[in-house]
């Protein structure tokens, strides 16, 4: 096979794996409907029963219907302490538009009343053990990874699953679009 025929079939395969790529993700996605798995998701997140500080059992249902940005977060996390500020400054200015900030801790109560006091923590936090580990990997974070943050509309639908620490610029990019 000569040079210029071997360069020619190999666009040609470039062009439709794109092509093929990107009728895939458009057909997958679609621009309207929010995908199956993304429902589940913020369906369990709403089903979800975890103790509060005080011990009682909380869903996160009270709070359909506003912007909810969900953080899977620990005590003893380094990029957990380091986003926390920046929530607490997102939570404040745009609280009463609409915007619901709750921590679900992947921790023991007794180190997460403290570091919430430490921190001026101003939204609702949850904490869990195995169940609050099962539901971070039944939303969408397989591998466990903290922190692990959600960001859900108005409307119910999963916005974001963003694995890491988030800076504030880039977490309020994405929620301002949503209030």
């Amino acid at each position: 096979m000569s040079r210029a025929r071997a360069l020619v079939l190999f666009a040609a395969v470039a062009i439709a794996s794109a092509v093929a790529g990107a009728a895939y993700y458009l057909g997958y996605r679609g621009a309207d409907a929010p995908r199956a798995e993304d429902r589940a998701i913020v369906e369990r997140l709403f089903a979800a029963r975890l103790a509060d500080l005080g011990g009682a059992a909380r869903s996160l249902e009270p709070w359909r219907g506003r912007v909810l940005v969900v953080n899977f977060w620990a005590t003893w996390c380094a990029p957990c302490r380091e986003e926390i500020p920046g929530f607490v400054k997102l939570q404040a200015r745009y609280g009463a538009q609409g915007l619901q900030f709750v921590g679900i801790a992947i921790d023991d109560p007794s180190k997460v009343v403290p570091f919430a006091r430490e921190f001026g923590i101003n939204y609702p936090l949850l904490t869990g053990g195995l169940e609050a580990l099962e539901l971070l990997r039944q939303s969408g974070n397989r591998a466990g990874v903290l922190p692990y943050t959600v960001v859900i509309d108005r409307k119910g639908n999963l916005v974001s699953r963003e694995r890491g620490g988030l800076k504030e610029a880039r977490l309020e990019t994405l929620i301002r679009p949503l209030l």
